[in-house]
């Protein structure tokens, strides 16, 4: 499997051949702890997230025949406002293709972007997150460095709200449009709706898969920059039980021999 693994201060790493290896580890790591959780607690409450850093990890867990969906209550991260449901690059349509059509869950909640009122919406959602008290979130981290939507210019560490209206950099939106979500950049939206970096700490496992060349420069910065909003997601290394999953691409900029020596 090519696989090393490190720390780097909480965060655990590993590394994988390649993009469908490492979401393969994801996945399983994903199904251990929801089969886990739901024989604890008798349900579990799950945040998925969406992208292409998603889509190996979502194809092999809903092909896991033993993971108790009809016990699994599913949330998401984030949703553009103001794009309609049936595009291809709505966040509720990639769910419904890649996950909720091929997985009978008791339930999932969709944050719903097409609202006149998104603040109620975030109200409700938060509400609703509460309730459920997840306990395992998949996660991506932007080429920007965000979580979620939580751009460097909108993350807060200490942010009151649980789900807020952001304002999406034009970093965040070239990267939507260079994947092929949209054709242009002036086509990706604006605005969105996410759940915000505070929220997401809560959790109390976070997976992350980050595969891919365009992903190197940001697993580097996440690993090695100072923890700051400024990098959204360098705050990962102070969860306490959070793994993230990249492959030799992803890696590309990182040490790893000397990585793998040091942890032994």
């Amino acid at each position: 499997m090519d696989k090393g693994n490190f720390r780097v201060d909480q965060l655990r790493v590993e590394v994988y051949a390649d993009a469908q290896a490492a979401g393969r580890a994801a996945a399983h790591a994903a199904a251990q702890a929801m089969r886990e959780l739901a024989a604890r607690s008798g349900s579990a409450a799950v945040v998925f997230a969406t992208g292409a850093s998603q889509l190996d990890i979502l194809a092999a867990i809903v092909e896991d025949p033993d993971i108790p969906w009809n016990r699994i209550d599913g949330f998401h991260l984030d949703e553009y406002l103001g794009l309609p449901v049936e595009h291809p690059a709505s966040f509720r349509h990639y769910l419904r293709e890649n996950l909720t059509k091929r997985a009978q869950m008791r339930s999932f909640l969709e944050i719903d972007g097409g609202s006149d009122d998104p603040e109620a919406v975030c109200r409700r959602y938060a509400e609703a997150l509460r309730e459920a008290d997840p306990r395992l979130c998949l996660l991506g981290i932007g080429e920007n460095g965000h979580l979620a939507f939580n751009d460097p210019g909108e993350a807060d560490f200490q942010d009151p709200e649980d789900v807020k209206v952001v304002q999406l950099d034009d970093a965040c939106r070239q990267q939507q449009a260079a994947e092929g979500w949209f054709e242009r950049q002036e086509d990706v939206p604006k605005r969105a709706i996410t759940l915000t970096i505070p929220t997401i700490l809560r959790v109390p496992r976070l997976i992350l898969s980050v595969p891919g060349i365009r992903k190197a420069q940001i697993v580097r910065r996440t690993l090695y920059e100072a923890i700051s909003p400024e990098c959204p997601a360098t705050i990962l290394r102070t969860h306490p039980n959070a793994t993230l999953y990249i492959d030799h691409d992803s890696a590309s900029e990182l040490n790893l021999t000397a990585e793998v020596q040091a942890k032994a």
